[in-house]
Order: structure tokens, then C-alpha cells, then sequence
């Protein structure tokens, strides 16, 4: 029973060798960054205000030193965007006057007709990215800026830092007021439309929103977090953690590093790194590190697939039915441009064209083709491949018009017989499309564009032929395995 326990023992031991290895000897290293849009490992300058640190290969801004107080900019800005928030919440949005007959509705009136029509799905999705994801996004803000201007972070903090950062894409506000102004020009027709003051505050909310952002430097809150001494593997066993500075040591081989993506902080491990499996638990921000984002093609190709599959409904059905006066009938996303474009708004016909059915549509095959070229190990076009994902992953949200519009119309046009609007199933399947493209393009890592081409180093892992072939051209043609840091 003994000797088979040993055995068992010593197989385990065999069977794993790298697993225990990988984090046994641990150091991080200071003012060396990766590139998250193409993977290069580079020394991080010293910047100045207003200045900005791009990637020397694939030109993506790694960070921006703001010219603003770091804390009290933004928390001006947040104080102001909970005071609209809330000040928008008690306001109405617009009332409508059909033969004397009037309705007024506000925010929260969309999403509960949307339930109420039994369209539950598109309803809460509304509600949440309208009213529950802005109240999130500004609570968290102050609870961050709080724990930055303490002289040692909370625990607590990094964890809904890293939050914030998934969220904030879901406050879709901006997209909500471009919404507001397609139903509008629906409705002049229809009778006589008066534009509520919440109107005018969540335009300015929008405004705040972006200006919190954009003088938060996340960079500066993270400098402020201490390093533990140790950390744990995805095991449970705790290394120790030492730390060092770019400057003092020669670069590590590029295949022995890893970057958090939650907070940046690179380290060195004893051994190759695989992408197939967690490392460990980050030192600094307590995030589970990657080399890589897990199943990224597998999770990106499903996500796609699924798109595609709702996009014809999307297309084909109509997004709402409008009756006035016993007449109407239902109107697909293509018909609603069509008559903004009869009606003389072409900018707002070609916005809403461009947005709602081009960037869909635009998404999908762009992601498609990032995801083939990087099973067959391509090369090709690295860059604008890069470049394009960072478009697709900022313009995607704005897809959302269309859904927008029709909550706004089926909340405010409610008249019975004289004038009514409701919703339809290709507005549920165009909600579905715009979710799916979205979880497509923030599951893909564009980083294994460039491991696929061989440029980013050796890979302890297994990949496919066509990837082994390019990598092998791209080692003979720098002539070395090791990349030296470039100062951006």
C-alpha cells in the first residue's frame, strides 16, 4: 500500500514537471509593458504631461500621462455625472400630443412596455445598459477614486478597478441619446413632440461620463497598489515574489514572460509559459493571469456563428409595426433609413444605415477573417488587422440605435386606435446580433494574430502546422529567439 502510494506519487511528479515549475521562481519587472494588440514586450519611457507612449510596432497608444489631477479631475467630473444621473432618473424624457391626447414618458417607461409586450429579453437588456449600467459605472468610479487617494489601497479596490473596465462598456448612454433624436424625427410627423429636460441631461451625463474617463489614469492607480511579497499558483502553492527594473537587467526570453491584462504588471517565470493554461494569481491586482485569453478563437468562432444566424431575422423581419388611423404596418431596419432619407434627414438615414446595418455586418466578416488568418498562421496584414480590431471593439455599441429608438417609440406612441407602436421579433433578433458581435470581439485576443505568424516568439504549446511553418520563417529572418525592449 506504501510502495503504491509512492508510485502514485512519483507518476504525478513525471506527469507534471512544468506545472509546479512555471512559478517557482517569480520576479516582476518594472517599466516593462506588453503591447495588447500585438504582444511585443517593450521598456515603458518616462512621459511627461500630455504625453503618450505608442507601441513601436503596431502603433497602439500603451499610455497616456494626462495633464489634469489624476484624482480630483475626474472626481468632479463623477460628482457631476451622478447629479445628472439622478436628475434625469426624476425628469421626463418627451411628451407627445396626438388630437389633443397626451403621454409623457421617461427613461424607465421603455423597458417596462418592452415587458410588457412580452419582449423580456429586449426589455431588461434596455433597462440595464440605459438605467442599472450608468448607476454601476458612476457608483464604482467614487468607489475607486476613494480608495486611490488612500495611502495604501484597499484590497477590495483592484478587483472593482478591473470591473469598472468591464462594465463601462455596458453604459451605453452616448449610444441611448443618438436614439433619442431617430425617434424624434419619427414622431415630428405624427403630432406634435415636446423634449422633456431629461433629454438635455443625459446628453450632458454622456458628456461627463467621457470626461471621468478620459482624465482617469489607471496607470497612476495601479503605480499606487503595492506588489505582495507573494503570490499562489492555480494550485494553492504560494511563491515567492521578488521585484526588479527593467533598466538593471537584460530582457528575459520573450517566452518566460507574462503580462497581467488586468493591471499591466509583467513577470518573469522559471520556465516557458504556456498559453493553454492559468499561471497564477497576479502579485498586484489579484486577477488570474493568461498568457493568452483562454479558447479565444473557439469563444470568438461560437459567438460569430450565432451573429450570423440572428443576423437574417435581424434583416428580414420588422423591427416594430406603426398604426395611425387604422393604417401602417410593419418596418424592417432598412425601411426605417429608407424613410429618414425620403424625408430629408439623409445624415440621420445614412447614420442610421451605416450603424445598424453596415458595422454589423462590417464586424462579423472583419472578425471572421482575423480568426481564419490566424488558424492558417498568416502574416498577412498584421497591422491593419490590428488596427481594425480596435475600430470593431470601439464602434460595436453603436449598433444599439435602432433598439433604442424602438423602446422610445413603443413607450411614448400609446393611443390605441388613434396611434400606436409596437415592437417585433427582428428587434429581438437585432439585440441579439449586437450582443453576440460584442462577446465576439471582446473574447478574441489579437495577440495570437502575431503568435501565429511566429512573431512573438517560441511557444511551448502546440499549434497548427501552417503557424510552425511562418514561425519558423520569422525566427531565420530576425535571426534570433530573443526580442529586445524598444522604447515607445
Amino acid at each position: 500500500m506504501t510502495m503504491s502510494a509512492r508510485t502514485s506519487r512519483m507518476l504525478r511528479r513525471a506527469a507534471w514537471p512544468r506545472r509546479t515549475a512555471d512559478l517557482r521562481h517569480v520576479r516582476t519587472i518594472g517599466d516593462l509593458v506588453e503591447c495588447p494588440g500585438c504582444g511585443l514586450f517593450q521598456r515603458r519611457p518616462p512621459l511627461q504631461a500630455g504625453e503618450l507612449a505608442a507601441c513601436a510596432r503596431c502603433g497602439q497608444t500603451l499610455e497616456w500621462r494626462r495633464r489634469t489631477s489624476p484624482l480630483q479631475t475626474p472626481l468632479a467630473f463623477c460628482i457631476s455625472s451622478c447629479a445628472l444621473y439622478l436628475a434625469a432618473l426624476a425628469s421626463s424624457l418627451m411628451t407627445l400630443d396626438v388630437y389633443g391626447r397626451e403621454r409623457t414618458v421617461d427613461l424607465i417607461t421603455g423597458p417596462m412596455e418592452l415587458l410588457h409586450e412580452g419582449w423580456g429579453e429586449a426589455g431588461i437588456l434596455v433597462g440595464l445598459v440605459t438605467v442599472a449600467a450608468p448607476a454601476v459605472v458612476i457608483s464604482m468610479m467614487f468607489a475607486i477614486l476613494y480608495a486611490a487617494s488612500r495611502r495604501h489601497m484597499p484590497d477590495w479596490a483592484p478587483h472593482l478597478l478591473i470591473w469598472y473596465e468591464k462594465m463601462r462598456p455596458w453604459s451605453m448612454i452616448e449610444v441611448y441619446v443618438l436614439g433619442i433624436f431617430v425617434a424624434y424625427t419619427k414622431l415630428t410627423d405624427l403630432a406634435r413632440v415636446d423634449v422633456g429636460p431629461a433629454v438635455y441631461l443625459i446628453s450632458a451625463l454622456m458628456l461627463t461620463m467621457a470626461a471621468t474617463d478620459s482624465t482617469l489614469d489607471t496607470e497612476r492607480i495601479w503605480r499606487h497598489r503595492r506588489v505582495e511579497a507573494v503570490t499562489r499558483q492555480e494550485d494553492g502553492q504560494r511563491v515567492a515574489v521578488s521585484n526588479v527594473h527593467i533598466d538593471d537587467i537584460p530582457l528575459p526570453p520573450v517566452d518566460h514572460l507574462v503580462a497581467c491584462q488586468s493591471c499591466g504588471l509583467v513577470g518573469e517565470l522559471g520556465a516557458p509559459v504556456s498559453n493553454l493554461r492559468c499561471v497564477g494569481v497576479c502579485p498586484r491586482c489579484g486577477h488570474r493571469v493568461w498568457r493568452r485569453a483562454p479558447d479565444t478563437l473557439a469563444r470568438t468562432s461560437a459567438f460569430l456563428m450565432a451573429a450570423v444566424i440572428f443576423y437574417f431575422p435581424a434583416n428580414l423581419y420588422p423591427v416594430m409595426t406603426f398604426f395611425k388611423l387604422g393604417g401602417g404596418g410593419g418596418h424592417t431596419i432598412i425601411e426605417g433609413a429608407i424613410e429618414l432619407w425620403e424625408d430629408g434627414m439623409i445624415p440621420l438615414s445614412l447614420l442610421v444605415f451605416f450603424a445598424s446595418i453596415l458595422v454589423p455586418m462590417l464586424k462579423i466578416l472583419s472578425l471572421s477573417w482575423m480568426v481564419i488568418g490566424t488558424w492558417m498562421g498568416s502574416s498577412f496584414a498584421l497591422v491593419p488587422r490590428t488596427r481594425l480590431f480596435r475600430v470593431v471593439d470601439v464602434i460595436g455599441r453603436w449598433s444599439m440605435i435602432d433598439v433604442f429608438m424602438v423602446s422610445i417609440l413603443v413607450a411614448v406612441v400609446r393611443f390605441n386606435s388613434l396611434a400606436n407602436v409596437t415592437a417585433n421579433a427582428g428587434m429581438v433578433a437585432f439585440a441579439s446580433v449586437v450582443v453576440l458581435t460584442l462577446f465576439a470581439a471582446w473574447s478574441f485576443d489579437p495577440r495570437v494574430m502575431w503568435d501565429a505568424a511566429g512573431l512573438n516568439g517560441p511557444s511551448p504549446d502546440g499549434v497548427a502546422s501552417a503557424a510552425v511553418r511562418a514561425r519558423r520563417a520569422g525566427r531565420r529572418a530576425a535571426g534570433t529567439d530573443r526580442m529586445e525592449p524598444r522604447q515607445a
